[in-house]
């Protein structure tokens, strides 16, 4: 798959899931750059928003497995990993498989399990793997991870550890519709019998995987790599900064700008590719220092100081 057709699948499937969700297409294209990416998605908003519905018209347009995982404060890590239970009749152990073996796993109101079960994702996301009874098992390829957390101001929520946010490469918000698409969401539901939308199947599972490989072509000048790694070094030297982004996630930054210019039909990575997905991928990754927390920074601030910082490199120099 060349870049022109990864373009007009992202497209297609874009628009697909726009049949189903009222959302603004620049949501669409930011969750569409994760899953070009190989990377993860962390939905943040109140309930009601159209997170999980996102999730699985997304999994439905790309003809992938499914699976959804309600985390709730009493939820096991071995509810999402598996477990071996014990078969009388053979007289041995068997593993079944919990629902993390799929290739598009909704980790539902993610905050509201304990950070034990939290971490539980952390190998998986990270590796793409599951240690389980002193056995190492592949997850399916690929594998996406889209979790949903409301805010935390929310009561019976925990917070995310850093090390589990850090492995996101993006995270956004879904945000309320506007007037008028608090009109198309009442209007799409009269026309229809059922509850829930439907969508169709725009590609398959090996598209899917073609669709990731396009990214790896894609040239990155010098100059814009030069750039990457002084915005993200920027955001270290803030004194209201405790933990600056780390090196994972400069390369998640690299990753994502790549998979951006691959949405825009092109074979370069350009200057605006890279203030498209700074703030989703970013963001959530700045840890303020406590005196800074305290006075509300917010850290899309420090992102866009770092970027502001730091000179756009001309195409070409």
């Amino acid at each position: 798959m060349n870049v022109a057709a990864a373009a007009e699948t992202c497209d297609d499937v874009r628009d697909e899931i726009g049949t189903a969700v009222i959302g603004a297409g620049d949501l669409f294209e930011t969750i569409l750059t994760a899953v070009v990416g190989q990377g993860h998605v962390l939905l943040e908003d109140v309930p009601g928003t159209g997170k999980t519905l996102t999730a699985r018209s997304l999994a439905t347009a790309l003809d992938l497995e499914f699976t959804r995982i309600q985390f709730t404060p009493d939820l096991l890590p071995a509810d999402i990993t598996g477990t071996h239970i014990y078969d009388e009749h053979a007289g041995e152990f068997s593993f079944e498989a919990g629902p993390i073996f799929a290739n598009v796993v909704l980790a539902d109101e993610i905050n509201r399990a304990p950070p034990k079960t939290q971490a539980a994702l952390l190998e998986a996301m990270g590796e793409r793997q599951v240690s389980i009874g002193g056995e190492t098992r592949e997850l399916p390829d690929p594998f996406i991870v889209i979790a949903t957390q409301n805010p935390v101001e929310q009561e019976g929520t925990f917070p995310l550890p850093e090390a589990q946010v850090d492995r996101f490469m993006i995270k956004t918000k879904m945000g309320y519709p506007d007037r008028d698409g608090d009109l198309e969401l009442l209007d799409r539901r009269a026309d229809r019998h059922s509850r829930t939308p439907t969508v169709e199947s725009i590609v398959d599972r090996k598209s899917v995987l073609d669709l990731q490989a396009v990214p790896e072509t894609i040239s990155v000048d010098p100059a814009i790599r030069a750039y990457l790694v002084d915005v993200c070094r920027a955001t270290r030297e803030d004194d209201r900064v405790d933990v600056g982004i780390s090196p994972r996630g400069l390369q998640r930054l690299f990753e994502a700008s790549r998979a951006r210019a691959v949405l825009a039909d092109r074979e370069y990575v350009a200057p605006e590719d890279v203030h498209t997905v700074v703030h989703p991928v970013l963001d959530h990754r700045i840890v303020l220092t406590t005196e800074a927390a305290v006075r509300g920074v917010d850290p899309r601030t420090i992102v866009e100081g770092a970027v502001n910082s730091v000179p756009v490199p001309s195409m070409g120099d």
